[in-house]
């Protein structure tokens, strides 16, 4: 299969492409060849390529920065995915799309499922959901995979922020009211390479394994422990630790479907962690 990597300068990227790479005939583009916010540049590129799958790392990530930067979001998460999804209508290639937990509210007490309605709560969560509705309105072979809480080698991350400010800060403060799960992106780029052999399009969510997850302390916590470190740690509340973008209290995604379809299962967020501390 041959596979167009848009966003190629990315943290998820930089692990999907020598992973996806060992079993498919693979270009990968940052924005300087690829600017999914440039209508002719994309029907350029893909018209030119002519990939089978088009995946699409691209994207603004910035969630408290949206907050007074909306049309930069939404020109990005928004325009720019219905401009890939038109081509990929137009040159007959199917889409691999990544969107977030941030387009749920967070008013959940159990895992969200695929098909659960969305609800964001802030400018990103709000672009994010514009691409997917794009997505899913103009396309009938895509797969739409949602994430959540990235960390990877190659990026600014939770876990490099705790690990340098455990080295600066008398004592960290992290809050404990918000339940999520983690996801390293070489787990979350294995599993797409899985997914899209499979021909199973749709709405998918994929993190590591946290059996109804972890609010941010905890993870906090795990990860000065894995490295060893005795830094002390105090909890604290989403209310005490204002951000300009609301998060959602509770993005607990349910992975099972995606284990269903693709045959693979998420390793647990602890394994991941620690894999990821041992490789920095």
């Amino acid at each position: 299969m041959k596979v167009l990597v848009a966003g190629s300068k990315g943290m998820l990227a930089h692990d999907l492409i020598p992973i996806i790479s060992k079993e498919h005939e693979t270009t990968s583009l940052g924005v300087d060849e690829l600017d999914i916010t440039d209508k002719k540049n994309v029907f350029d590129v893909v018209g030119e390529i002519r990939p089978d799958l088009i995946v699409n790392c691209a994207a603004y990530s910035r969630v408290d920065e949206a907050e007074k930067d909306k049309e930069q979001a939404f020109l990005v998460n928004a325009y720019g995915v219905q401009q890939l999804a038109l081509a990929c209508q137009e040159y007959g290639c199917a889409l691999c799309h990544i969107s977030t937990d941030y387009v749920f509210d967070g008013k959940s007490t159990k895992p969200y499922q695929p098909f659960d309605l969305p609800c964001p709560v802030s400018a990103y969560g709000a672009s994010k959901l514009a691409g997917e509705t794009f997505v899913r309105s103009i396309l009938n072979r895509y797969y739409l995979i949602r994430t959540s809480s990235l960390y990877g080698k190659n990026g600014t991350n939770f876990v490099y922020t705790i690990l340098r400010l455990a080295e600066k800060e008398q004592a960290l403060r992290v809050v404990q009211d918000q339940q999520m799960s983690p996801t390293w992106t070489v787990n979350l780029a294995q599993g797409i390479l899985r997914l899209i052999c499979t021909g199973n399009f749709g709405v998918y969510h994929l993190t590591d394994q946290t059996d109804g997850g972890i609010n941010w302390y905890e993870f906090a916590s795990q990860i000065l422990k894995t490295k060893g470190s005795h830094k002390e740690i105090e909890p604290t509340t989403s209310q005490e630790f204002a951000r300009p973008a609301k998060r959602p209290q509770y993005s607990v995604l349910d992975t099972s479907l995606f284990t269903l379809c693709s045959g693979y299962e998420p390793m647990p967020w602890q394994e991941s962690l620690q894999h990821f501390i041992d490789m920095i």
